[in-house]
């Protein structure tokens, strides 16, 4: 089983959907996947058409299985996931897609507490996720867009992190302080803990013929940052967010589409790097010359 965390110290810039798109990207390919949501705004449950609601919906939230582990109390994962493999029915050969959904307010309380009780608690989730080794390929997992203490327990939590950015200068800011904090993670959880870093997704990005000289810049400031960009970017597409409301991800509703295709074209590249070392990974080549458009 290999962990992926999805993380970003910016907001707005389409964690969520990667993520989401990421693990049906992976089920749809024949895997066992499941889906985290460790974000309090629980939308990776939205976009997986789960939202939690009402005192026995509540009790299935992550935010209660961590303050149960943290406390000493057995809550195991299996009793409280949902199972939405239904959303690959149509796909032969695909594998299975299960999701740990949260709430806000018990997401936030299992913060609180996991602050309270300092680092050390942070790899409560890892802990968790090791029982389940057995019942799954991948998981991926959606993190709050802050630094925070579920955004620690996140990255302690997996084996390879990636960062998402957009074509704006406050995205890229966010992105590079995501891999800094990543390489510190080892030795805050005592060696416990050691994630990988895996590169950057450019999301919502303009193709080449609309490229101003903010998003020639970013591609550049990537590689210069030392954040591995992907070869292949996200590029903007409707039928991406419009897929939230229907509770399946664009790479499912939109599988023989642009959409479908990029994910894919991605996942590729995110499952080569993880049986790569790093100077072997693939890059995007600088851009040299004036942007289109300035």
């Amino acid at each position: 089983m290999k962990v992926i965390a999805v993380a970003t110290q910016k907001g707005g810039v389409g964690k969520t959907s990667t993520t989401v798109n990421l693990g049906a990207g992976l089920a749809l390919a024949g895997a066992r996947t499941l889906v985290v949501d460790l974000d309090p705004q629980a939308q990776a449950g939205t976009a997986l058409g789960v939202n939690l609601g009402g005192e026995d919906q509540l009790a299935r939230s992550l935010g209660w299985v961590l303050q149960a582990r943290l406390q000493g109390m057995r809550m195991d994962a299996p009793s409280v996931w949902f199972d939405r493999s239904e959303l690959l029915d149509e796909f032969e050969d695909a594998g299975t897609l299960h999701l740990l959904a949260c709430e806000e307010s018990t997401m936030t309380a299992a913060q609180d507490l996991i602050h309270k009780k300092g680092y050390q608690s942070t790899p409560v989730l890892r802990r968790m996720l090791l029982e389940l080794a057995d019942m799954f390929d991948y998981v991926v997992i959606d993190t709050p867009p802050a630094v925070s203490s579920l955004s620690a327990t996140a990255l302690a939590a997996a084996d390879y992190v990636i960062t998402v950015c957009v074509p704006e200068y406050p995205a890229l800011k966010g992105a590079a302080a995501t891999r800094g904090t990543v390489a510190y993670v080892k030795d805050r959880t005592g060696g416990e803990c050691d994630p990988q870093y895996l590169g950057a997704v450019l999301n919502r990005s303009n193709p080449p013929s609309r490229w101003k000289a903010q998003e020639v810049n970013i591609r550049n400031g990537l590689l210069d940052a030392g954040l591995a960009p992907f070869q292949t970017d996200v590029r903007t597409d409707n039928r991406i967010s419009d897929s939230f409301p229907y509770g399946v991800p664009s790479v499912l509703r939109f599988a023989s589409h642009p959409p479908g295709k990029m994910y894919g074209e991605l996942m590729n590249q995110i499952l080569t790097r993880m049986s790569q070392p790093e100077e072997k990974w693939e890059l995007p080549e600088r851009i040299e010359g004036e942007a289109v458009g300035v």
